[in-house]
């Protein structure tokens, strides 16, 4: 199963890097049998300069990738990525071809805006709740959860909810037994609850 994580400049680095290390721990602890090949997607095939400088060579392009299976969706403090119409028509088709999207903190405000017919329950870091429900009032928001599973739709608060909901992911898409197994091996407090 192909794990396409998005990242752009100023990206939230644990939005990133804690959904990388569940998918691929999981896989890793798959006894020889990969369950997931994750991988990094940027718009362009050079380095990401992520929140405070951190720099970060993404796997493929937008233009370059593999099919994906899942798409996840990293975010950060500031929006501005909205107003880029290769990447929003990028997650638009996407929308269409993969099995589901889900979206770390701020990565849901590229999704809806990406996806202009999205209607559901989500949910984001508490901070950015008040703009999220005043820019996109089509969507039920949710505030005081971990995350939120609409099916083919998933997004969690910011930064290290985005690694309970990717635990999550790996329990809905692979088993409870190898989540949990990842948990433990991350040394990390798994909230299930959302």
């Amino acid at each position: 199963m192909n794990i396409g994580i998005f990242i752009y400049p100023e990206a939230e680095v644990l939005d990133f890097s804690g959904p990388f290390e569940v998918f691929s721990t999981a896989s890793r602890l798959c006894d020889g049998n990969k369950a997931f090949t994750v991988f990094l997607i940027a718009e362009h095939n050079a380095v990401v300069s992520a929140r405070a400088g951190y720099k970060v060579l993404p796997d493929y392009s937008v233009e370059d990738h593999p099919l994906l299976d899942v798409l996840v969706i990293s975010g950060r403090v500031h929006t501005t990525e909205m107003e880029n119409k290769v990447v929003t028509d990028w997650i638009k088709g996407q929308a269409h071809s993969v099995k589901l999207i889900a979206t770390v903190c701020t990565g849901v405000f590229l999704l809806a805006q990406a996806v202009q017919s999205l209607s559901c329950k989500v949910t984001t870091h508490w901070e950015d709740i008040p703009d999220l429900r005043n820019m996109f009032s089509r969507l039920n928001v949710v505030d005081g959860v971990r995350w939120v599973d609409e099916g083919n739709i998933v997004s969690s608060g910011g930064i290290s909810a985005g690694i309970d909901m990717s635990l999550h992911l790996v329990s809905r898409l692979h088993s409870e037994e190898l989540a949990a197994k990842t948990a433990h091996q991350m040394e990390f407090a798994w909230t299930k609850n959302t």
